[in-house]
């Protein structure tokens, strides 16, 4: 895997190294040792997925607080996102600035989303689905979100937004959390 560091401190995008050959590709997408060797700590504890019907779904901006923070590791296995993550460490010199990457099944990119960031994405096409690993289970209790279009942040999503669950639409905005 190739590990390319975003603008955001600690936060990676990844490339799988394809062996290719007459049947198609086989690439590894997962090796604790790779993670490690970087500094990366992500014990996986729980994979999701998610399936997004139609083009300019948005889901986020989710994270988790203490002490319950988790890491993220998302791909796009159909269709394809623009995956946008924003930096709420406090201490961090990228504090409130976004990336946003497009993950596609073609382009195989991943997503590394340290903890104390917030992560949320757009699909591009109909019936896109994303697969996350993640390294704390899900607690109720420590799940927060903020909104979408929050100023503070200036994300630029690239599409109207079609469809959006009532408890993403209704995040606070980050002045309101604080």
């Amino acid at each position: 895997m190739t590990f390319t560091e975003t603008a955001l401190k600690g936060a990676f995008i990844i490339e799988p190294k394809l062996i290719l050959d007459e049947r198609g590709f086989f690439a590894s997408t997962w090796s604790q040792k790779e993670f490690a060797d970087r500094g990366l700590g992500a014990p996986v504890v729980q994979a999701n997925v998610s399936l997004n019907k139609r083009r300019g779904t948005l889901r986020g901006m989710h994270f988790q607080i203490n002490p319950h923070q988790e890491v993220k590791l998302v791909r796009c296995t159909a269709g394809s996102i623009l995956d946008v993550i924003v930096d709420l460490r406090e201490d961090s010199p990228s504090f409130l600035q976004s990336v946003g990457v497009e993950l596609s099944v073609s382009n195989r990119l991943m997503l590394y989303v340290p903890e104390g960031f917030a992560h949320g994405f757009q699909t591009l096409e109909d019936n896109t689905e994303i697969a996350y690993q993640i390294s704390e289970y899900y607690h109720p209790e420590s799940a927060r979100g903020v909104r979408w279009d929050d100023p503070a942040f200036g994300i630029d999503w690239p599409l109207p937004v079609t469809i959006m669950s009532e408890r993403d639409r209704n995040h606070p905005f980050l002045a309101e959390l604080r």
